[in-house]
């Protein structure tokens, strides 16, 4: 759970492809569609993702949600299985319902508030965005290294797969 790339090879410890079960998402505005497709070009662009005692990466990552778990199907590059990770929900359902009542508050102040009420809801954004990406990093301690930035990236991956609009 480093914040720092420090194993070796982090050029192959990474994910080149990231897709997200259909039937997990539930329907959502344009503003949910572009901090998703925003979060998949960055996390495509710059990430550490190296699953614990996997060699040969870089890898493909298929995040879905079944039955309460959040699914975490890991590949190599050419399709062969690594690894699929099960993690529970529950760790993420107050984050998420949080994360998402601000970004709905964040949505209706960039349309009519003050730039200061804007900064401040951001912060407030931002600091359970932070929180949910720290609890996904403890969740995947020891199962996959993640430094903040990927689990950021990942966090709001999360967040799409609960949005139900």
């Amino acid at each position: 759970m480093s914040d720092s790339p420090s194993a070796e090879n982090d050029t192959n410890n990474r994910i080149v492809a990231v897709t997200l079960d259909e039937e997990s998402i539930g329907r959502s505005g344009p503003d949910i569609e572009h901090e998703r497709a925003i979060a998949i070009y960055d996390l495509i662009e710059e990430n550490l993702f190296a699953p614990e005692g996997a060699t040969g990466g870089p890898f493909t990552l298929h995040i879905g949600i079944t039955g309460s778990r959040l699914m975490f199907d890991i590949r190599k590059e050419d399709g062969t299985p690594v690894v699929a990770h099960l993690l529970s929900l529950t760790p993420f359902r107050r984050i998420v319902k949080d994360y998402f009542m601000i970004c709905d508050s964040y949505y209706q102040a960039i349309r009519t508030a003050t730039p200061d009420k804007i900064e401040a809801i951001d912060m407030g954004r931002r600091g359970i965005h932070d929180e949910g990406s720290r609890t996904l990093q403890e969740r995947l301690s020891g199962k996959v290294r993640v430094d903040f930035e990927t689990a950021r990236r990942l966090f709001t991956l999360i967040s799409v797969l609960h949005w139900k609009g």
